[in-house]
């Protein structure tokens, strides 16, 4: 576990104290050595149980993956951000720098915590780098705006859960994973119990975000950074699903009933955000609402609590953070091309930039979940669950798969198809640094077809 994580605390010295022509291949590199070592981590994950354990922090096959997803995150956040931070100051680029490692501190932290106030604590502490990133880095004026709503969202949301949490140490005694499943279960009947299992739930729902307590997300994304953008997209919005799994165990009882407005409101969701798609004028807005659709799949394929929904939901959200962070990577490219967000003003890409079409078809595919990529393996399984639960889903999931595919083709279509605006003239060709970006996206998705068992979790 340490072997990870002294060294991308070491990358903080190393982000300070680089001279300035050496400072993104220095970061680069190391970030990357990182990544390459965490893979290791997925060789334990067969193994049932946790390990590489001490006290505070372990692992688990649920853990795992979400860690390797982090740690392969930085590099490429890095690689993104060298052309969008190449005329600031070098102060402001170290700033930026350590601001995304200290970001990667955090979430190795949070996933690997065996203490539940540790991960609480993390779960929060990933708000301040985050806020930076929005309204220091941001594109527009609307950056600050999109700040407060970040905060307020996820604050609102989580501050129940400490109190939460803190009961429930006192009736147990302990907040240690380990041990926190051999508890004895206790009757959860008062109303009180009723507030206890919202203010554990709501915290991670408004971080999925489950439609209703989503609004904070397209904000959010639309302003943020590119390397912004794209840890929220693929690991931030993972931090809710795994910290309902793992509260899942101690909710048992009060979770049949109380679960049915927020499947409902999940399923909804799938249908209202993919509406809003098909509206959509900002592609990066787009993307963001699309992240909500799925995020409501993954969340209700973990609260009607069968094998099936728990390995579905883990594989989606793996799946999904490299597809949505890939959609985030080309839809930059355009705009620090265009210098525009709106698909009509930046149409007929293909005849222009025809190599990143490619990658836009692909991650387009991937995004509505073609077969045999690990997409459609995790939306077959909750969509398998949620039928066998009640088959009336079928009706709300199979219309929001179809909604899916078809603002997948408009965003395809609107920015690449079409005739080129006469606006667009003397555009830069795509760079190597762009095309190795998409391949260490796109490649570990294709990859995972072939042994998707990494990131199944504890099912089989």
């Amino acid at each position: 576990m340490l072997k990870i994580l002294i060294p991308t605390i070491m990358l903080v010295p190393t982000a300070w104290l680089s001279p300035k022509n050496l400072l993104w291949p220095t970061a680069l590199g190391h970030s990357l050595v990182i990544a390459l070592i965490s893979l290791s981590w997925l060789a334990t994950s067969a193994s049932t149980g946790w390990s590489s354990l001490n006290h505070f922090m372990a692992l688990d096959p649920l853990s795992s993956p979400l860690l390797v997803l982090t740690c392969w995150l930085l590099p490429l956040m890095i690689l993104a951000s060298q052309n969008h931070t190449a005329l600031e100051p070098l102060n402001r680029q170290r700033t930026y720098i350590l601001l995304l490692v200290s970001l990667q501190i955090f979430l190795i932290m949070a996933f690997s915590a065996t203490e539940v106030i540790l991960f609480y604590v993390m779960f929060e502490a990933t708000l301040v780098p985050t806020l930076l990133l929005i309204t220091r880095w941001g594109n527009q004026t609307e950056r600050l705006n999109a700040g407060t709503y970040f905060l307020f969202y996820t604050l609102a949301g989580s501050l129940p859960l400490l109190v939460a949490l803190l009961l429930l140490q006192n009736t147990t005694g302990t907040l240690s994973l380990l041990t926190l499943q051999y508890a004895p279960g206790f009757p959860l009947l008062s109303t009180a119990d009723k507030l206890w299992w919202a203010g554990c739930l709501i915290a991670f729902l408004v971080k999925m975000p489950l439609y209703g307590m989503h609004l904070w997300l397209p904000k959010a994304h639309v302003e943020a950074p590119i390397a912004g953008s794209m840890v929220l997209a693929a690991v931030l919005l993972k931090l809710g699903g795994y910290g309902m799994m793992r509260m899942m165990i101690m909710l048992e009882p009060l979770t049949a009933e109380l679960s049915y407005p927020f499947i409902i409101l999940a399923l909804w969701g799938i249908l209202m955000t993919g509406s809003i798609c098909l509206r959509q004028t900002d592609l990066k807005s787009l993307i963001a609402y699309s992240s909500v659709g799925h995020m409501g799949l993954v969340a209700g394929g973990i609260l009607i609590q069968t094998p099936w929904g728990f390995t579905g939901a883990l594989i989606l959200m793996i799946a999904h953070g490299l597809t949505s962070s890939a959609l985030f990577c080309l839809a930059n490219t355009n705009y620090e091309r265009t210098h525009t967000r709106t698909m009509v003003l930046a149409r007929g890409m293909q005849m222009v930039l025809p190599l990143m079409t490619t990658w836009w078809f692909i991650s387009s595919l991937a995004n509505l979940a073609l077969p045999p990529l690990p997409n459609l393996m995790g939306e077959l399984m909750i969509i398998t669950s949620l039928f066998n639960w009640s088959w009336l889903t079928l009706a709300l999931t199979g219309l929001g798969t179809l909604i899916t595919a078809g603002y997948s083709l408009y965003m395809f279509l609107m920015t690449q198809r079409g005739p080129v605006p006469n606006h667009i003239i003397a555009l830069d060709p795509s760079h190597t640094r762009e095309h190795l970006l998409l391949t260490l996206h796109l490649v570990p998705l294709l990859l995972l077809i072939l042994k998707p068992e990494l990131i199944w979790g504890w099912t089989f």
